[in-house]
């Protein structure tokens, strides 16, 4: 028997895979692989930063309504001094007549009106009381002002315990006075009144020769 002049080949090393016909009523099917998604540290913190930006939104709020709505003292101040009088006594005895007038201006800077009892207006002389006089009762409204007008009128006051440092503010040719201008009262809230008070004190320097006042400064206490 003779050889044949090419061998056969040799079988395969694995079987095919049968090729199955696909079948008509299947859905094909398919996988979705989705990556693994991590938060960053700023997506961390955005919910609680967003909690804390409200809380301090509100804080803000309920302080700037606290610090307009708290109530105060009112403004006072002196919009007016004038010396309509002032002589001076050597006989019987060392005394003095002054006869002042006064315009205190009353500032009420709150949300509500303001009810004061008084305004008290003193004059003095090198710490000493001379006399004062009392304005009656008034109403000021919320965020608004008013005028307070009054007349100090001294007549035969006694200054016999300073009586060298006059002779010599009389040979000076001025005298320096003291007034005192001083509020009491209260806020008329809707439950409840707070009571205030508010005072000013003036330096006011009189020329004895025309009897006028040549110099004043007045500051609040």
């Amino acid at each position: 028997m003779a050889s044949s002049k090419f061998s056969d080949p040799p079988p395969p090393l694995y079987d095919p895979l049968p090729s199955y016909p696909p079948q008509p009523h299947q859905q094909p099917q398919y996988i979705i692989v989705l990556p693994q998604y991590y938060r960053t540290p700023r997506q961390f913190l955005r919910r609680p930063t967003r909690r804390y930006v409200y809380c301090a939104a509100v804080f803000i709020l309920l302080s700037a309504a606290l610090f307009f709505l708290w109530p105060s003292d009112p403004e006072l101040s002196i919009a007016r001094l004038k010396l309509r009088h002032l002589k001076v006594h050597s006989f019987p005895k060392i005394a003095i007549d002054v006869t002042l007038d006064v315009t205190a201006k009353i500032r009420n800077k709150d949300f509500y009106s303001v009810n004061f009892r008084y305004v008290v207006i003193s004059i003095g002389y090198r710490g000493k009381q001379l006399g004062h006089v009392i304005s009656d009762y008034g109403r000021i409204k919320a965020r608004a002002s008013s005028y307070v007008n009054a007349t100090l009128e001294l007549t035969d006051i006694s200054i016999f315990s300073d009586l060298i440092p006059l002779i010599e503010d009389l040979a000076r040719g001025s005298i320096t006075f003291d007034t005192v201008t001083q509020i009491g009262g209260e806020l008329g809230l809707v439950l409840f009144d707070i009571p205030i008070k508010g005072k000013v004190v003036c330096e006011i320097v009189v020329d004895t020769r025309n009897e006028t006042i040549s110099h004043q400064n007045c500051y609040p206490e």
